[in-house]
């Protein structure tokens, strides 16, 4: 059994989109409040966690000038805090992505637990908590399992989506004998030893010269007016085209190496420092390298298959991958294709792609 999030369009009505967007901004300020107040504490010399955060909640919903905090489920505002606790949990243990604030003009988002709505199997309705109506959700997929818990969220393009955890069995895939080595670039999104290439699409310079335009109408726009706000909506419109297309790329090509392949050997690459490069982190970014790697990982949880993970200072590209000797020169990125002293030719990604596929192995076995 398996925990997956299936992730639905979803359509509000009036009331429910204001019951939505006062449910967001209490979980903002919960969260925020708690945050606030963790910080003043530790200045004092106290440490906080999610109880004491929950009982000053608590304290807070008592207070006459908070009595709005009432109008909206208290579950979403709960997960809030076990969110801030996660995410402090994550900063002590890793030592870098301390928890911000959340902004208002950023995405939104609720969490609901089984206890604050219901599931309608037969009908396939969900109600929320306050709510009088189910929520008109579009159904694009099916699952078999019982909701757990889902998030409301909502993006800067102003649409809805509801995510559903669920637990079910995942079938795994029929055994294959075909093993693969994988080249994450930029030039080509990916480049496989048997020679197969994946197109890198460029989503961001496919879009560059749209977003431009609507950026430079946005600039001659009085800040705060009506057409302020509408050109606001459609910049965010084209970033979430842009992100969407980037996903639907990167889905299709994980789930067709994994289809496809018993073991597939990757770099294990620190995209957070690669992306330090100021030359490059545009172009990186957009590859969606870190999503790539954790798409293969959990699809090859699911499906039976095995990752087989190479650091990322092995030699992949200036090593031959015929007789093993490195490139003697100075190595730079500009190299795409190179001659090794033992006569062989080689292109710069196919040639990484074949050595991280004899190392996975190697390592696999």
């Amino acid at each position: 059994m398996k925990l997956v999030a299936y992730k639905y369009r979803l359509y509000p009505n009036k009331e429910q989109a204001t019951l939505l967007a006062q449910t967001f901004g209490c979980v903002r300020f919960a969260y925020n409040s708690a945050l606030s107040f963790s910080k003043e504490q530790y200045e004092l010399g106290n440490k906080t966690q999610y109880n004491d955060w929950s009982k000053n909640l608590t304290l807070m919903k008592k207070n006459p000038d908070y009595v709005w905090l009432k109008d909206v489920s208290s579950v979403p505002l709960q997960q809030a805090l076990k969110h801030l606790d996660k995410g402090f949990k994550a900063f002590f243990t890793s030592g870098f992505g301390y928890p911000k604030f959340k902004n208002k003009h950023a995405r939104q988002s609720a969490t609901y637990m089984s206890n604050a709505f219901k599931w309608d199997a037969e009908h396939k309705r969900i109600t929320l908590a306050k709510m009088k109506q189910p929520l008109k959700i579009r159904w694009s997929r099916v699952f078999t399992g019982k909701p757990s818990s889902l998030t409301i969220s909502k993006n800067k393009a102003g649409q809805y989506f509801v995510s559903i955890l669920v637990k079910e069995d995942t079938q795994t895939l029929p055994t294959v004998s075909k093993t693969i080595g994988v080249d994450v670039g930029i030039t080509d999104l990916a480049v496989c030893s048997d020679g197969q290439r994946f197109n890198n699409p460029r989503m961001t310079k496919k879009y560059a010269k749209k977003l431009a335009k609507a950026q430079r109408q946005l600039a001659k726009k009085k800040k705060g007016s009506n057409n302020f706000n509408k050109q606001k909506l459609i910049i965010a419109k084209i970033h979430e085209k842009i992100a969407s297309s980037r996903k639907d790329v990167t889905h299709k090509m994980t789930k067709a190496l994994i289809n496809e392949n018993q073991v597939i050997s990757v770099e294990s690459l620190r995209v957070k420092n690669m992306v330090k490069n100021r030359k490059l982190a545009k172009h990186l970014h957009d590859a969606n390298f870190g999503e790539i790697l954790r798409q293969l990982e959990y699809k090859a949880d699911w499906y039976g298959r095995k990752i087989s993970a190479v650091n990322q200072w092995f030699p992949s590209s200036k090593m031959c991958n015929v007789c093993g000797a490195l490139y003697s020169g100075k190595w730079t990125l500009a190299i795409r294709a190179w001659s090794c002293s033992c006569g062989a030719e080689h292109d710069r990604d196919h040639n990484a792609a074949i050595n991280i596929h004899k190392e996975g192995l190697r390592i696999a076995a």
